[in-house]
């Protein structure tokens, strides 16, 4: 007999809405419609006073738990997944960093396997093809042009996984890469970059669809030379990530991006890196040394920021508690809009009949008190 779930007297966050004291049907490894009264042969658990949201999606993540996806070992990359899980992102895209092509082919075939057997919803280049200028945690010595054949060299590696490359379009070739990715089914990322807002339009026009890391490793917008922000955040074609931790941006900063974009053109991200669920110490990012000081990554040497620590439960709390955000729409911003992104939007990123069921469950501070997973709880409340 398929095993039943049903989860009462919890706010359920639905795609029309929140539902007061609602009610969510698992049957195997699906949501389904259910009808109060039918609960024979199910394990029925009340949840007052608590939330239960669609499982995050992280569009843009490199690490966690003191695990990188650049390892490119199975055992660091399962170790990341299981940090990012047990605070309720059930669906996650694994970042590179910056490094040789040779190296990033190899990560993306190791990681092109978990890809496959469903732990990864894919893989992101994040890198090499970005600007000097403005390469963050790159190294800067390996940085490139999008050259067609590098493209595709990284692309094929990842054998069909492959679900966005961040590049700096202002690049000689840049937007030829951006076509490129386009009608190979990669998400072009506009990021890391020193475009104008005209080249940045070429980019768009062109079909990029993503901005990486909104305002963070581009140019200030400014009145008379707005830059790539302007381009990005104006264009309904683009859907924006932000990282909400409270370092990379200032609340108005972000509440401005939200009210503009909206939450179908936010997609809340991670970009974290190994110190995630860890304490402060050194950790290393691709081929370069991070140093965390009070949950803040800088590179040890240079002092830029290097990712984050954030996990998306925390971003998620900060979102409604501090920037005043509907937990309906930050739910969207974490689930629903990055999985229409990736393209599994019927699988994922709401709780809906016939969808897998993955789900958080939050208490009145939304601290997580559960994560479900296809049917399985990996948190159990």
């Amino acid at each position: 007999m398929m095993k039943c779930t049903v989860l009462t007297g919890a706010k359920v966050v639905r795609p029309a809405g929140v539902v007061d004291s609602g009610r969510v049907t698992v049957e195997g490894t699906r949501f389904a419609a259910g009808r109060r009264g039918e609960t024979d042969g199910a394990v029925v658990t009340d949840l007052p006073g608590h939330w239960i949201l669609p499982g995050f999606v992280d569009l843009h993540l490199h690490g966690g738990g003191g695990a990188s996806f650049s390892a490119g070992t199975a055992e660091e990359a399962l170790a990341v997944i299981a940090t990012h899980r047990a605070r309720g992102t059930t669906t996650m895209v694994a970042s590179t960093v910056t490094g040789d092509l040779g190296d990033l082919a190899r990560q993306a075939a190791a990681l092109s396997e978990l890809v496959e057997q469903g732990d990864l919803a894919g893989i992101h280049f994040e890198g090499p093809f970005i600007a000097e200028n403005r390469c963050g945690a790159h190294d800067p010595t390996l940085l490139r042009d999008p050259d067609p054949a590098d493209v595709r060299k990284l692309i094929d590696a990842a054998r069909g996984t492959a679900r966005m490359l961040t590049l700096a379009p202002e690049r000689p070739g840049g937007i030829d890469a951006v076509r490129l990715l386009r009608d190979s089914g990669v998400i072009a990322a506009v990021g890391h970059t020193d475009a104008t807002y005209e080249t940045t339009r070429r980019a768009i026009d062109a079909g990029a669809t993503v901005a990486t890391h909104l305002f963070n490793a581009m140019p200030p917008l400014a009145h008379r030379s707005p830059g790539p922000i302007a381009a990005l955040l104006e264009d309904e074609r683009i859907a924006v990530e932000l990282v909400n931790d409270g370092h990379h941006l200032h609340p108005s900063v972000l509440r401005l991006a939200f009210r503009t974009a909206g939450p179908d053109r936010v997609a809340f991200i991670t970009d974290a890196m190994g110190a995630a669920g860890m304490g402060d110490g050194r950790y290393p990012l691709g081929p370069l040394e991070v140093e965390v000081t009070g949950g803040v990554a800088r590179l040890a040497e240079g002092g830029a920021i290097a990712g984050s620590t954030l996990t998306q439960d925390r971003a998620l709390r900060r979102a409604v508690t501090v920037d005043g955000l509907p937990v309906a729409d930050a739910a969207r911003a974490l689930s629903s809009t990055p999985a229409r992104l990736l393209g599994i939007d019927d699988r994922v990123g709401s709780i809906e009949e016939g969808k897998d069921a993955d789900l958080v469950v939050l208490d009145r501070d939304f601290e997580v008190r559960g994560v479900m997973r296809k049917g399985d709880w990996l948190v159990r409340p």
